[in-house]
């Protein structure tokens, strides 16, 4: 334990180490604090009673059918070798395997300059989560290499659907692979001394990771090995099942084949799968396919060949390619609320069906669970206990001006700096945490509000709740509420509503 006093009019002041936290802290955690929240919850962004909901839509990777981390290595080494084979890349390269938990999700990558960082919901980078390549990129150059901030513009940033001009952001976790390969080729050619050109690099490792998933080398992996690669698989059908059973109306829509859907979908249901949808349609193009009206419906055979005639009603049990959302709704009437649609990309699945046709969405983080199991944490805790501690302090004892008091608050910003380091290191040693920066929302945790209604780590939560149930938000202060919230603790942490009841939902 280390600890410093400073005297003058700050009077007695002590700092705190992670590793040995002072008795003292747990004074300061209300009790039960720590396993305060269910990884296996559902959490509300806007009130939304189930009740309400006839039609349950989803997409199928990674909201149906969530796959093994075994699946990144494979995707990473197969692009990788089509750099080498195909782009004529240094076969040097071949040296580079994935590195699980290098990268998170909801990360920008500029292009021009080399770099992928974390922005938070106000356009700043978090510095300390700069990277060109393998290695962090000191802060003094992040900010000299955007004119003296740490702000990056709107018309730099990422468009509607997280591809700006310059910057593009990494929604889906199938871009996991694609963010360590793209740092391992910059890594190996900035230590090699390689010049190259940035746009060039960043196309030919998109194309490259695109061939992998376009020519069916993923389904061939995944239809191979059902039981490594498809996790959660008896829990979808005990999903499905229920809302039938309660005479819900199903739908799946899905950038993916039919062939690669059925048999995945036999897996984890059974043969009979198709039977609990009312609607199935493959290779939908999303998110074209919620925009453009110019593709029209087409059916296909039990075996998946295409038909000809022209679609004039979507019948249950069959399934149907391509098509786009406005003749969706036209033939089924599925309008407005009472459909609750569930995918894990936030542009390409949710967005347009929240802002433009008025459905209701959920959101699939399978991060989720990892990060609520650090939330829990004693060593989490106590971290943001004293982080909240040290910041009131700073507000309040500013105000003292002498000498010795300044000092004192200089200890205790280096203090409060070190903290917010350590903790964010708690989550990922490279980017900290997919939902925060240091304090502010990420740009992911922003979208995530925006476009979902609800969010949760697997489709299986939808098990631990009623058909019949409302959730509604917490009533979390705005900053100018914040006094009037009678049980902040002196610390600034809130307490949660109803904590013995949220310990025992599952």
């Amino acid at each position: 334990m280390d600890s410093s006093c400073g005297a003058g009019s700050l009077g007695r002041v002590c700092s705190f180490s992670l590793t040995s936290p002072f008795p003292f802290l747990l004074d300061l955690l209300p009790p039960g604090v720590c396993n305060l929240l269910n990884p296996a919850a559902i959490y509300a962004n806007n009130e939304i009673s189930l009740g309400d909901v006839e039609i349950y839509g989803f997409d199928y990777d990674y909201t149906l059918a969530q796959y093994s981390n075994l699946l990144h290595s494979m995707i990473f080494n197969t692009a990788r070798d089509i750099l080498i084979e195909q782009f004529k890349y240094p076969e040097g390269l071949g040296k580079y395997d994935y590195i699980p938990g290098f990268a998170i999700r909801g990360l920008h990558y500029d292009v021009q300059k080399s770099l992928l960082m974390k922005i938070d919901a106000f356009h700043y980078v978090q510095l300390g989560t700069a990277y060109r390549g393998l290695k962090p990129v000191p802060d003094e150059e992040v900010i000299e290499l955007y004119g003296g901030t740490q702000h990056i513009p709107l018309y730099q940033m990422s468009d509607f659907y997280g591809k700006g001009p310059s910057l593009k952001q990494f929604m889906d976790i199938f871009s996991l692979p694609e963010m360590t390969l793209l740092s391992s080729v910059i890594d190996y050619f900035i230590t090699h001394g390689i010049e190259f050109d940035q746009v060039h690099l960043y196309k030919d490792i998109s194309d490259a990771i695109r061939d992998v998933h376009v020519k069916g080398v993923m389904y061939k992996w995944i239809e191979k090995d059902m039981e490594q690669y498809i996790l959660h698989g008896d829990e979808i059908y005990a999903v499905l099942n229920r809302l039938v059973n309660h005479k819900k109306k199903l739908f799946l829509i899905t950038n993916s084949p039919f062939s690669f859907v059925d048999k995945g979908m036999k897996h984890m249901v059974g043969k009979n799968w198709r039977d609990l949808f009312d609607m199935v349609i493959v290779q939908a193009d999303k998110p074209n396919f919620f925009t453009d009206r110019r593709k029209p419906f087409r059916k296909l055979d039990d075996k998946g060949s295409l038909q000809w005639d022209k679609i004039n009603q979507l019948e249950k049990g069959k399934i149907y390619k391509e098509g786009n959302l406005f003749d969706f709704l036209r033939l089924t009437g599925w309008r407005g609320s009472k459909v609750l649609y569930f995918g894990d990309h936030l542009y390409s699945d949710l967005a347009d069906l929240m802002l433009r046709h008025g459905w209701r969405t959920g959101a699939i983080v399978p991060e989720l669970e990892t990060e609520i199991r650090i939330i829990n944490t004693e060593q989490y805790m106590h971290s943001l206990t004293w982080q909240q501690a040290l910041t009131g302090l700073l507000e309040r004892m500013q105000m003292y001006q002498d000498a010795e008091s300044k000092q004192v608050l200089l200890e205790w910003m280096k203090e409060r700096q070190e903290i917010r380091s350590l903790t964010k290191n708690l989550f990922n040693p490279q980017f900290g945490s997919i939902f925060r920066t240091f304090h502010n929302p990420t740009y992911f945790s922003r979208r995530l509000v925006r476009f979902s209604d609800i969010y949760m780590a697997s489709i299986s939560c939808l098990l631990n709740y009623d058909v019949n149930f409302t959730f509604y938000p917490r009533r979390t202060p705005l900053q100018h509420e914040a006094p009037l919230w009678m049980d902040q603790l002196c610390t600034g942490c809130m307490k949660t509503p109803f904590l013995e009841e949220m310990v025992h939902i599952r």
